[in-house]
């Protein structure tokens, strides 16, 4: 397997190889009313981002997003210890990205709140959309759940409920047929840091590690492309961008 070196200067280079490939590139809610309406191009990526220890990061991926005039969906946290999305420096981020037209989400810690302050998940979830929502003057209109170091499952907080409940849209993997798009798209994921990874329709791919850009000469009609800021630097891993 060849090694990839994760710059932002590959990821600028992935993004534009599919959009030459002919790929339309959208956020997650554009892909909700798009499907809803029965108008999504004929080979669509929806660009998700999670936001999970770095703003800053982030920002760098915004300016490629900018320079390819595209748009997608920032998932952010309201607790994590490695950043605070209300200091000066990253609430000025946030805003630019809801200013340039990006869709902004909440990244969902909320059973790990329930348990560490020993306080109900249904309550933690309000609140936070509520501040985010106060805060940063958007409406927010979907969650996607992090996985962090507690060993619990954020994503439990859904098996019995639905995004509507809570004036939601969609849940990240929620399987509403308004959404669905984990089981419906070919998802590509650099989650694993080093190497790409990827599920067809919910299904993962054993040993399939080629990049997003690859997977278009298969031209599949639908791609959920999900990418970290944190996977990404300047010249080398430990160049200590933060």
């Amino acid at each position: 397997m060849k090694r990839i070196e994760f710059t932002y200067e590959y990821l600028n280079t992935e993004l534009a190889a599919m959009i030459d490939a002919g790929y339309a590139i959208i956020s997650c809610i554009d892909y909700l009313h798009y499907k809803k309406a029965g108008t999504l191009a004929p080979k669509t990526i929806v660009l998700r981002v999670d936001v999970d220890l770095s703003l800053k990061k982030a920002e760098r991926l915004l300016n490629i997003f900018s320079k390819l005039n595209i748009k997608a969906t920032f998932f952010i946290r309201l607790h994590a210890p490695e950043y605070n999305p209300f200091s000066f420096e990253n609430y000025r981020i946030v805003k630019e990205m809801i200013r340039l037209g990006h869709e902004i989400g909440y990244h969902s810690e909320v059973i790990d709140e329930a348990h560490i302050w020993n306080e109900n998940a249904e309550d933690c979830l309000v609140r936070d959309i509520a501040v985010f929502n106060t805060m940063f003057g958007v409406t927010i209109r979907g969650v996607a759940s992090h996985g962090g170091m507690t060993g619990l499952n954020n994503l439990d907080f859904w098996k019995n409920r639905i995004p509507a409940e809570f004036n939601l849209l969609y849940e990240g993997y929620d399987k509403e047929h308004a959404y669905n798009i984990f089981q419906e798209a070919f998802y590509v994921s650099d989650s694993e840091w080093v190497r790409w990874k990827c599920y067809d329709k919910g299904v993962k791919m054993e040993g399939d590690h080629r990049s997003p850009s690859e997977h278009t000469a298969d031209n599949r009609p639908l791609i959920h492309l999900l990418v970290h800021p944190d996977t990404y630097y300047k010249s080398n891993f430990y160049d200590n961008e933060k």
